[in-house]
């Protein structure tokens, strides 16, 4: 019997499974990121046909005012995400892994279809909101059954392996769904990532094993961990730190066409471009975090903040965008993996909410870096200001960091003197 990921000693120890078996059941997890990441970036692509369909008298009034309007999809997304990782998470605690992760999806497929099938703005807008509230808890969920399919030391493998089902999402998911819907209707897109969950969700019935229970856990236990400043100093990281990504990446399009000077039809690509390197770098991210978690962070912060440096100075050329974007998805990617794990360490046993809780953080980033990042381009700072703003964010999440493993380690010396006065005298 070995220890679960609380610290206990398991009593119902999983059969061994074969390479074959945990490579299936990983590939069936990551199937719900690329579902996940389709349905949250999809609509980046299809906001003006929405606008249109579900908005017409703004849409005749002002094509742009409209457009802007219909972006409150992404955000009821994002705050769909925020309110549902740490309340499902807590919920569902006690719950074992792969039934919960089977509720999820059965969310994720109502949800969707029902954003497809609506009829009203006011409508879509709600079941956007809900289609976001299970997007936390899958994620920290399915890291958690990786890591155990994986075994001892490999959590930051485990939800790179989930991670990675979204970043692939980016390279492959949004453009060919994003076609779909300029093709037959953004609703023809959203049935198809209603498709994409339901598929998920037959995989991960036949392929994921079952997990035990956890009885201890409650969600007095699992809200707890937001007693700890250390968790909060850890969402600080991802929401500071991860913000300055966003905040660049929420204007890579005009960048594209209005600094580099390239046509519109080249946006896709440089998409595609920020895919490729954010699936690199989360599968090296993951491991790299295995290794050590405070290095990480700090070596993936600094990474992000030179990547947006290339970004903003080779702008204007379009080798410095590529170069630039794809170091910056690189980057990025890499660090979420030990954003994650180092919620999951200060978390003291509250595992389940801190995996989940994650995303809560990195989504409240995306808010807030994007909406900076439209402050000082409404103050007619110009197009690269928000890629400025996000080395600042991203300085700003190293400074947390450091102000934490700082506080870290000096409650361990004082524990260590505590537990030893003798020997801290001698």
């Amino acid at each position: 019997m070995g220890p679960d990921v609380r610290g206990r000693e398991r009593t119902d120890p999983a059969p061994p499974r074969s390479p074959a078996q945990v490579r299936v059941a990983l590939l069936a997890l990551a199937l719900g990121g690329f579902a996940i990441g389709s349905t949250e970036f999809v609509a980046l692509g299809l906001l003006p046909d929405i606008a249109r369909d579900l908005l017409p008298d703004a849409w005749a009034a002002g094509q742009d005012g409209a457009v802007a309007q219909a972006g409150a999809l992404v955000s009821a997304y994002a705050a769909g995400v925020v309110v549902g990782a740490p309340v499902i998470a807590a919920i569902g605690a006690r719950m074992p892994r792969k039934r919960l992760l089977l509720g999820l999806l059965i969310a994720f497929v109502l949800a969707t279809v029902a954003t497809a099938l609506l009829p009203s703005f006011g409508l879509v807008l709600a079941a956007r909101f809900a289609a976001g509230l299970p997007h936390g808890a899958y994620f920290g969920i399915a890291s958690l059954a990786a890591a155990e399919l994986l075994g001892p030391g490999n959590r930051g493998r485990a939800a790179a392996s989930v991670l990675a089902g979204l970043t692939i999402a980016n390279v492959v998911g949004v453009p060919a769904i994003t076609a779909v819907g300029q093709a037959a209707g953004w609703r023809a897109a959203y049935l198809v990532v209603a498709g994409a969950f339901a598929l998920t969700f037959l995989a991960v019935r036949l392929v994921v094993p079952e997990g035990a229970a956890d009885p201890h856990a409650s969600v007095r236990g699992e809200l707890g961990a937001f007693a700890r400043p250390q968790v909060w100093l850890a969402a600080g990281i991802g929401a500071i730190g991860f913000g300055g990504l966003f905040s660049a990446y929420t204007y890579v399009a005009p960048i594209t066409t209005d600094v580099t000077g390239l046509p519109a039809a080249a946006v896709p690509a440089v998409l595609v471009v920020f895919g490729v390197g954010m699936t690199v770098g989360n599968l090296a991210g993951g491991r790299f975090a295995d290794r050590g978690t405070r290095r990480a962070v700090l070596v993936g912060l600094a990474a992000v903040a030179l990547a947006l440096t290339v970004l903003l100075v080779g702008a204007g050329s379009p080798v410095g965008l590529f170069l630039g974007v794809l170091l910056v998805g690189a980057s990025a990617a890499a660090l979420s993996p030990a954003i994650q794990l180092r919620l999951m360490d200060v978390a003291h046993g509250s595992t389940t909410i801190a995996a989940a809780s994650t995303h809560s953080a990195l989504n409240l980033g995306n808010a807030l870096g994007a909406a900076i990042g439209a402050v000082v381009i409404a103050a007619g700072w110009g197009l690269l200001a928000p890629i400025q703003v996000g080395i600042a964010m991203t300085l700003g999440g190293a400074l947390i960091a450091a102000a934490a493993f700082l506080l870290e380690r000096r409650g361990d010396a004082r524990a260590a003197r505590l537990a030893d006065p003798a020997g801290a005298n001698a």
